[in-house]
């Protein structure tokens, strides 16, 4: 019978990294106040530019230094400065409330989640990706990342969860690129970039128009507007 090898430490680590970060979607389901949401948000950007300043390294593809320093700057400091001011002092305690109001309750949730992250894991697994940089589970897992993420913008009712949801879907793509597309050239990483800074624009004048009209955070009134 063969022995398996044990991974080096690039793929390991590499490998620990992508776990990581999708613990820290799975994070989101739990945490009832808005910052504690940024903050894991925040945390699972650090780990994506960490990852580029290794898969660069072990590569030898400098500009991913870059990318992950401008990332940092961007997801790690600069979205969650303007998400925490965009929500009142006053509605932290009302987003609490919100949080986790879903069709489905919080463990039925996080098992559909789990469900749902298996099948995108073991179904990724199945696409042949030759040469990748960043080794081939990170890419089963950022698919994983990307669904679980949809799961957090549908389940979650109130509007920064769902913006979460959104910058959090995008580290899904970013860890997905790592491994198919790190040689991208650096001015389309920074157009990347470039199109998340827009949708913090767009979704921060979002936020602030719906609580101008609507005195709250929830998004459950909305559905009266269905036709």
């Amino acid at each position: 019978m063969a022995i398996g090898h044990a991974p080096g430490v690039y793929t390991g680590g590499a490998n620990v990294i992508a776990v990581l970060i999708l613990l820290a979607e799975f994070g989101m389901f739990r945490q009832a106040l808005a910052r504690d949401q940024v903050r894991l948000y925040a945390a699972q950007s650090a780990l994506i530019s960490v990852l580029a300043v290794i898969v660069g390294a072990v590569n030898h593809l400098p500009e991913l230094y870059v990318v992950a320093a401008l990332s940092a700057v961007l997801k790690v400091i600069v979205i969650p400065l303007v998400v925490r001011r965009l929500v009142p002092e006053a509605d932290q305690e009302q987003a609490a409330g919100i949080a986790g109001s879903g069709g489905l309750g919080l463990a039925s949730t996080v098992l559909a989640a789990i469900v749902v992250a298996a099948f995108a894991f073991f179904a990724a697994a199945r696409i042949p990706v030759p040469g990748g940089a960043a080794p081939a589970t990170a890419l089963s897992v950022s698919v994983s990342v990307l669904l679980v993420a949809f799961i957090v913008m549908i389940h979650r009712r109130d509007v920064i969860s769902q913006a979460i949801g959104l910058f959090s879907l995008e580290n899904g793509i970013s860890l997905a690129a790592l491994v198919v597309a790190a040689a991208l050239p650096l001015i389309l990483e920074v157009a990347l970039l470039f199109d998340l800074l827009v949708a913090v624009v767009v979704f921060g004048l979002l936020i602030r128009i719906h609580h101008s009209h609507a005195e709250s955070l929830s998004t459950t009134d909305l559905t009266s507007l269905r036709g």
